[in-house]
């Protein structure tokens, strides 16, 4: 797969780039999906004079390229001469050592991780090189942590915290995203998780650099997100009145409070250490106390003894994803988190994971409290689910049950180079 521009010298034509082969395959008029069509990637172009150069001046995201004379003289024919494209990237891949001592699958997932996050490397971690290649945090977190165990472009991650600290909304909440094109500016998309998530970029920069002049001046932001936060809260636990307060996956008909919990007090143990480390005693006291009280109201509001996993919202939804948070975020005991985990594994709750970013904290919880075997095998099945199907950069959505799924109503837009697709890399060279 390339994110690249596109060149050619044409006797006549129009012209389509895929993804993947069933995108070249799909009739664009048969698109009924609820974003714009005009992320299908196909141009319709009249040439009057022949023959001529031609550079198309858009940036695609193309494994197959189509080209079609829609209609022409009947004196004449198609001829392309030559096609060239520029493939552009922020990464160097031949700065990344091969993880040679794996099983070749684990290897070749490896493979496709690492071109997954090259390819969405550009000016900013972008979210996926197709559609409008914005600036996620919640992508941007994931995509930095791979970083760190591969090319290591420090810079870069630094830049984009920087972007988000400096492009707050007027309140000072940080933005779920941010436009870097034709100006950068901040979106007005907000996502709770993910504003907290600037606290989480910090910690895993400070953890990898020791760049302590940098986190201390961007602290002050996220510290203000953890103040922030309390407005969404009501009894010690989120609102229920906005049932998109929070991301954590696109699986319709997630309930997110109880995950969205988790988040609050797994950001809050790492805004802890970063209060520590820059000698904010108070900011250090106060977020601790903060979080003593939220794992109390975890445990007394989600926490279902009886049932044996956390429930989630007014009708105590049990998901995969409500179980991994609470995990991640060390609400039970370490003994109690593994056997949440092996028991959520056997039960298999319904509201299963749709994304590879929410399948990648499954993974995560399951590593995180040992249980290695396991997290290969999800690791084999969902990733590797995709390399059986030809992946050679992984996707924005999977669902080994329905390979088509699609969070936008069709598949015609999904994305097959998605930035949060790309932890493997980062997963494999951290513990194994």
């Amino acid at each position: 797969m390339y994110a690249a521009y596109s060149a050619a010298e044409f006797q006549g034509k129009t012209g389509k780039g895929g993804e993947k082969a069933g995108e070249i395959l799909d009739n664009s008029a048969d698109y009924d999906g609820w974003i714009s069509k005009g992320w299908i990637q196909e141009e319709f172009l009249h040439i009057d004079v022949l023959p001529c150069t031609l550079a198309l001046p858009r940036r695609y995201a193309f494994r197959f390229l189509e080209i079609y004379a829609v209609d022409t003289s009947q004196k004449f024919q198609v001829v392309v001469e030559d096609a060239s494209l520029k493939a552009v990237s922020a990464a160097d891949p031949d700065s990344v050592a091969a993880l040679e001592d794996l099983p070749e699958d684990l290897r070749r997932i490896d493979r496709v991780s690492l071109k997954t996050l090259q390819d969405c490397m550009q000016d900013v971690f972008e979210d996926g090189p197709k559609r409008d290649r914005r600036l996620w945090i919640g992508d941007l977190r994931l995509q930095a942590r791979t970083n760190y165990a591969t090319f290591k472009n420090y810079d870069l991650v630094k830049r984009c915290m920087y972007l988000f600290a400096g492009l707050t909304r007027a309140d000072g909440k940080i933005g779920a995203c941010l436009f870097t094109e034709p100006v950068k500016q901040v979106d007005d998309t907000f996502l709770l998780d993910y504003s907290l998530f600037f606290v989480s970029i910090l910690y895993d920069y400070y953890r990898e650099t020791k760049d302590l002049e940098t986190v201390r001046e961007l602290w002050p932001s996220g510290f203000r997100q953890i103040e922030l936060a309390l407005d969404d809260f009501a009894d010690g636990v989120p609102k229920r009145d906005n049932p998109l307060l929070f991301f954590i996956d696109w699986k319709e008909g997630l309930d997110r409070q109880a995950a969205g919990m988790g988040v609050f007090i797994y950001c809050l143990r790492q805004g802890a250490y970063l209060a520590g480390v820059l000698g904010e005693k108070e900011q250090q006291a106060w977020i601790e106390g903060l979080l003593a009280d939220a794992v109390k109201r975890a445990v007394e509001v989600f926490w279902d003894r009886e049932r044996g996993f956390f429930v989630s919202g007014e009708e105590k939804q049990i998901s995969w994803m409500s179980q991994c948070w609470m995990v991640l975020a060390d609400v039970l005991e370490p003994e109690q988190s593994r056997e949440l985990m092996k028991r959520l594994l056997t039960e298999k709750p319904s509201m299963t994971p749709l994304t590879p970013y929410a399948y990648h904290h499954v993974i995560e919880a399951l590593l995180h409290v040992g249980e290695k075997e396991l997290a290969l095998s999800q690791m084999r099945t969902y990733w590797g689910g995709m390399t059986a199907l030809g992946a050679d950069t992984f996707w924005e959505a999977f669902d080994p049950e329905q390979s088509d799924a699609s969070p936008y109503g069709s598949a015609q837009v999904n994305s097959f180079c998605h930035a949060w697709s790309c932890t493997p890399a980062w997963l494999l060279r951290e513990y194994f």
